[in-house]
């Protein structure tokens, strides 16, 4: 499948049920969902969606780990013609609460409770509990929370309802409306808002669109080696870029399974590997470090992996070595990204040298200009130490409602300043050596949080 030819991310979906039919796209503990089982699902949540009030270009928020209901419920709302808002699941009640009402989401998907926090309390405790009809007092143009799994029977006059119920509600939406709403959809419509802070000021709102998004991941796909089977052992939050973008939604692109994974724990990954047949894996250094170091890694089948997308300031190359050797990875890529730039700018190749993997950032990929500069603005020369910008189609559209911060990033000749400072050698290829915003690394790429 050529994810090039799909415009808009419902388009990918129905193109990967068409390609792909009856191979697994997911699979989330007793749930095993096919291609073709995977649109349908998707299509009935944007059913419920459309049913619920949802127009174009309205703002849907998800809060919630990795869990397959996260992926339907992104796609739906997507197909309905919504963007989304996904929440980090750190968040303390009026971080959700500022991001929920900047944005203007008007419904949020949630889950009851993860790893002992229940969600809708703590926006209740910061905001303000429900204020009929709606379901949060200081939420004004929140209508609705949608629970997840809930563990109880939600409040319905709290504006509360259980995912089932909301989708059964969906039933009085014709698919032709939803069709409607996919042909409408265009690559410049906006796909979803990340939101992205440093340690100082209130989180940014990162707009990017669909078509760019398709095509940075197909790029991103097509270098990292993703191919149809692949077995996608998704590790990074789906909230952030990386366990969204170069997760799921590159999983569709090629036909690999997703395999979420709520909670990062290297016993719980180094046991799936060999009973999931896991074959990509990204992570932190620490990941592979770890389950090198693990004393039961013999005794568990770790044959299958064959991917693995990694990085940090610095890499041991020993590290590149071993988990080629040790571990059996054909594949080890590092790559340098920020939400800013729908989370992808760098990357090495599948047949750079470990030095290089492990000491930079890898080149520009295709299609988008990287250069190190001076504070005037001038190009350094190579060697040399400059702030890191960037130009092409993977610079997001802007901040959400906030213009002035949008030009204070983007210039007039459209390179967006990352704050970060690195150097660019010989070749093109790029060192991270400071960091002027903050920003961690996650899962392989350097990306601010989102």
């Amino acid at each position: 499948m050529d994810p090039a030819a799909s415009k808009t991310i419902p388009d990918l979906i129905r193109a990967a049920a068409r390609e792909f039919g009856d191979r697994v796209a997911i699979e989330d503990g007793d749930v095993r969902l096919t291609f073709a089982e995977l649109n349908d699902a998707v299509a009935e949540a944007a059913r419920a969606f459309i049913a619920a009030g949802i127009e174009p270009g309205d703002r849907v928020a998800i809060w919630a780990p990795n869990l397959y209901e996260w992926v339907v419920a992104a796609a739906g709302l997507q197909t309905a013609g919504g963007v989304l808002v996904p929440l980090n699941t750190r968040f303390k009640g009026s971080e959700a609460g500022y991001v929920l009402k900047k944005s203007g989401a008007r419904i949020l998907v949630t889950v009851d409770e993860f790893l002992g926090t229940r969600y809708p309390d703590l926006l209740h405790a910061a905001l303000g509990g429900p204020a009929p009809p709606r379901p949060v007092a200081d939420l004004p143009a929140l209508e609705r929370i949608v629970l997840l799994r809930p563990s109880s029977e939600p409040n319905r006059n709290a504006g509360t309802i259980a995912w089932n119920d909301f989708l059964a509600a969906g039933s009085s939406t014709d698919q032709d409306t939803v069709d409607d709403r996919v042909a409408r959809l265009s690559p410049d419509d906006t796909s979803d808002i990340l939101f992205t802070s440093g340690t100082t000021g209130k989180p940014k709102g990162v707009v990017t669109c669909h078509g760019q998004n398709l095509r940075a991941f197909a790029v991103w796909s097509e270098v990292v080696g993703l191919r149809e089977g692949d077995r996608y052992l998704v590790v990074n939050p789906f909230f952030h870029s990386f366990g969204y973008k170069a997760g799921w939604l590159a999983s569709i692109m090629r036909g690999a399974t997703i395999l979420p994974q709520p909670v990062f724990d290297v016993p719980a990954v180094l046991e799936r590997i060999g009973r999931d047949r896991v074959s990509m894996l990204p992570g932190p250094p620490a990941l592979y470090q770890t389950i090198l170091a693990h004393p039961d890694r013999d005794k568990h089948d770790l044959s299958s992996l064959r991917l693995a997308v990694t990085g940090a300031a610095a890499i041991p190359v020993e590290l590149i070595h071993r988990m080629r050797d040790e571990l059996g990875f054909e594949t080890v890529i590092t790559g340098y990204g920020l939400t800013e730039c729908c989370g992808i700018v760098t990357m090495c190749r599948f047949d750079d040298d470990p030095e290089t993997i492990a000491t930079t950032s890898g080149r520009a990929i295709p299609g988008v200009e990287v250069r190190c500069v001076d504070p005037a603005g001038q190009e350094v020369p190579r060697g040399e130490p400059g702030e890191v910008v960037v130009r092409g189609y993977n610079v997001m559209k802007g901040y959400f409602d906030d213009p002035a911060a949008t030009a204070e990033t983007i210039d007039s000749e459209g390179w967006l300043h990352t704050g970060d400072v690195g150097v660019m050698d010989e070749r093109g290829y790029l060192r991270i050596t400071d960091r002027i915003k903050d920003m961690f690394i996650m899962g392989g790429f350097n990306c601010y949080p989102a």
